[in-house]
């Protein structure tokens, strides 16, 4: 998957708008809103000891003032009929690009039906106010894919919403179902 900007003729850092939001690898996939996702790739998959949260580290929330948008990421692994998965939040203190706050969520053995959420902003503002607190606790139960795609895009300011990526992975074989959804479609 690589996103593209709709209207060239608005882009003004191509870095903020063109990347690879996911990418797996081994047991793992990478889900990202930015170009982290090839730090986070090249960090684990070439350097002993570098885990998701040391790579991700070295990057800062994303250089679009005042907003400073927060780096969202997330690791996934499934292995040996198990599943675990970590999330990150790289995002200013209050807009200001000179305080930032890293904070790491993993969850070991999470308990079936069950998803997590970290969304970018918390409301309107100038500068927007990034998300706080731990991941939001979602219900899969009943749902299928289709389902939980629709629920998450229509939970969505239609103001502020973009695009959507959604993934089943199923922890008995590793295959998995994709869904993405653009506004601009």
């Amino acid at each position: 998957i690589r996103t593209q900007a709709f209207d060239e003729s608005k882009m003004q850092d191509p870095s903020l708008i063109i990347y690879t939001p996911v990418k797996s690898f081994s047991d793992f996939t990478i889900v990202t809103n930015g170009d982290q996702t090839d730090t986070i790739y090249q960090k684990l998959n070439n350097e002993k000891g570098m885990c998701f949260s040391k790579s991700l580290a070295l990057r800062d929330p994303e250089p679009d003032a005042p907003n400073y948008t927060p780096r969202i990421s997330a690791l996934i692994r499934v292995w040996d009929r198990r599943f675990s998965f970590s999330m990150n939040i790289i995002k200013t203190i209050n807009g200001d690009i000179k305080n930032i706050a890293r904070n790491n969520f993993s969850y070991e053995n999470p308990p079936q039906g069950m998803a997590r959420f970290i969304h970018t902003y918390m409301g309107n503002g100038n500068p927007l106010p990034s998300f706080e607190g731990e991941p939001e606790a979602i219900s899969l139960e009943e749902q299928n894919i289709d389902d939980f795609t629709d629920t998450i895009w229509n939970s969505l300011n239609d103001e502020n919403k973009v695009s959507l990526f959604t993934r089943y992975i199923n922890i008995k074989d590793g295959t998995f179902e994709s869904r993405i959804v653009n506004k601009n479609k």
